[in-house]
Protein backbone atom coordinates (compact mmCIF):
# COMPACT_ATOMS: atom_id res chain seq x y z
CA UNK A 1 0.00 0.00 0.00
CA UNK A 2 1.40 3.27 -0.94
CA UNK A 3 1.37 6.62 0.96
CA UNK A 4 -0.59 9.07 -0.80
CA UNK A 5 0.45 12.58 -0.38
CA UNK A 6 -2.24 15.20 0.99
CA UNK A 7 -2.15 17.54 -1.78
CA UNK A 8 -1.59 17.33 -5.49
CA UNK A 9 1.43 17.98 -7.59
CA UNK A 10 0.10 20.16 -10.28
CA UNK A 11 2.62 22.11 -12.91
CA UNK A 12 2.70 25.51 -11.39
CA UNK A 13 4.11 23.58 -7.77
CA UNK A 14 6.96 21.90 -10.69
CA UNK A 15 7.63 25.69 -12.06
CA UNK A 16 7.99 27.03 -8.84
CA UNK A 17 10.21 24.04 -7.66
CA UNK A 18 11.99 24.30 -10.28
CA UNK A 19 12.61 28.36 -10.15
CA UNK A 20 13.44 28.00 -6.48
CA UNK A 21 16.17 25.39 -7.34
CA UNK A 22 17.43 27.40 -9.74
CA UNK A 23 17.77 30.46 -7.29
CA UNK A 24 19.39 27.73 -4.67
CA UNK A 25 21.76 27.24 -7.79
CA UNK A 26 22.69 30.83 -9.07
CA UNK A 27 23.35 31.61 -5.09
CA UNK A 28 25.87 29.20 -4.87
CA UNK A 29 28.04 30.11 -7.89
CA UNK A 30 27.65 33.95 -6.66
CA UNK A 31 28.96 32.58 -2.70
CA UNK A 32 31.71 30.31 -4.44
CA UNK A 33 33.11 33.08 -6.92
CA UNK A 34 32.26 35.60 -3.69
CA UNK A 35 35.19 32.95 -2.09
CA UNK A 36 37.24 32.79 -4.91
CA UNK A 37 37.43 36.33 -5.35
CA UNK A 38 38.52 36.92 -1.83
CA UNK A 39 40.96 34.26 -1.57
CA UNK A 40 42.91 35.63 -5.22
CA UNK A 41 42.57 39.06 -2.95
CA UNK A 42 44.40 37.91 0.26
CA UNK A 43 47.00 35.83 -1.75
CA UNK A 44 47.42 39.10 -4.15
CA UNK A 45 48.34 41.13 -1.04
CA UNK A 46 50.33 38.39 0.96
CA UNK A 47 52.23 38.27 -2.46
CA UNK A 48 53.10 42.01 -2.43
CA UNK A 49 53.66 42.12 1.47
CA UNK A 50 56.28 38.94 1.16
CA UNK A 51 58.11 40.72 -2.00
CA UNK A 52 58.47 44.37 -0.51
CA UNK A 53 59.00 42.90 2.82
CA UNK A 54 62.93 41.22 1.35
CA UNK A 55 63.00 44.70 0.09
CA UNK A 56 62.82 45.89 3.28
CA UNK A 57 59.33 47.79 3.17
CA UNK A 58 57.54 47.34 6.53
CA UNK A 59 54.26 47.74 5.61
CA UNK A 60 51.96 45.40 6.68
CA UNK A 61 49.24 43.71 4.98
CA UNK A 62 46.29 45.89 6.90
CA UNK A 63 48.23 48.71 5.23
CA UNK A 64 48.79 47.47 1.87
CA UNK A 65 44.87 46.24 1.57
CA UNK A 66 44.39 49.94 3.28
CA UNK A 67 46.12 51.29 -0.08
CA UNK A 68 44.56 48.59 -2.23
CA UNK A 69 40.77 50.16 -0.76
CA UNK A 70 41.91 53.95 -1.70
CA UNK A 71 42.33 54.86 1.49
CA UNK A 72 45.30 56.67 3.10
CA UNK A 73 47.64 55.18 5.43
CA UNK A 74 50.48 56.43 7.83
CA UNK A 75 53.71 55.66 6.28
CA UNK A 76 56.69 56.80 4.52
CA UNK A 77 55.69 58.40 0.92
CA UNK A 78 58.38 55.83 -0.66
CA UNK A 79 57.07 52.77 1.25
CA UNK A 80 53.67 54.07 -0.40
CA UNK A 81 54.78 54.25 -3.51
CA UNK A 82 56.21 50.92 -3.38
CA UNK A 83 52.50 49.37 -2.47
CA UNK A 84 51.15 51.15 -5.59
CA UNK A 85 53.52 50.16 -8.07
CA UNK A 86 53.51 46.72 -6.78
CA UNK A 87 49.93 46.16 -7.14
CA UNK A 88 50.08 48.21 -10.77
CA UNK A 89 52.73 45.60 -11.89
CA UNK A 90 50.56 42.67 -10.08
CA UNK A 91 47.55 43.78 -12.73
CA UNK A 92 50.34 43.27 -15.36
CA UNK A 93 51.68 40.01 -14.94
CA UNK A 94 49.54 37.91 -17.12
CA UNK A 95 50.27 40.15 -20.03
CA UNK A 96 54.19 40.22 -19.58
CA UNK A 97 56.75 37.16 -21.28
CA UNK A 98 59.54 36.31 -19.23
CA UNK A 99 61.85 36.33 -22.39
CA UNK A 100 60.73 39.77 -23.51
CA UNK A 101 63.46 42.16 -23.27
CA UNK A 102 60.62 44.70 -23.49
CA UNK A 103 58.53 43.90 -20.91
CA UNK A 104 61.29 42.93 -18.70
CA UNK A 105 61.76 46.68 -19.04
CA UNK A 106 58.52 47.73 -18.66
CA UNK A 107 57.76 45.75 -15.36
CA UNK A 108 60.85 47.79 -14.00
CA UNK A 109 59.24 51.03 -15.14
CA UNK A 110 55.82 50.11 -13.51
CA UNK A 111 57.73 48.79 -10.14
CA UNK A 112 60.06 51.85 -9.72
CA UNK A 113 57.93 54.43 -11.07
CA UNK A 114 58.20 57.49 -8.57
CA UNK A 115 60.96 56.10 -6.78
CA UNK A 116 63.93 56.49 -9.37
CA UNK A 117 64.23 59.11 -12.37
CA UNK A 118 65.59 55.88 -14.87
CA UNK A 119 62.45 53.78 -14.02
CA UNK A 120 62.21 51.54 -17.02
CA UNK A 121 66.05 51.66 -18.70
CA UNK A 122 69.05 49.71 -18.14
CA UNK A 123 71.76 51.69 -15.52
CA UNK A 124 73.98 54.11 -17.81
CA UNK A 125 76.73 54.42 -14.83
CA UNK A 126 78.27 51.60 -11.84
CA UNK A 127 76.55 50.36 -9.01
CA UNK A 128 77.10 52.54 -5.86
Amino acid sequence: MKNQPPHTITPEILNRVAAISEAIGRLTVLTDQARALRLRRINRVRTIHGSLAIEGNTLSEAQITAILEGKRVIASPREVQEVKNALAAYDRFDTWKPEAEKDLLEAHSFLMSGLIDEAGMYRQGGVG
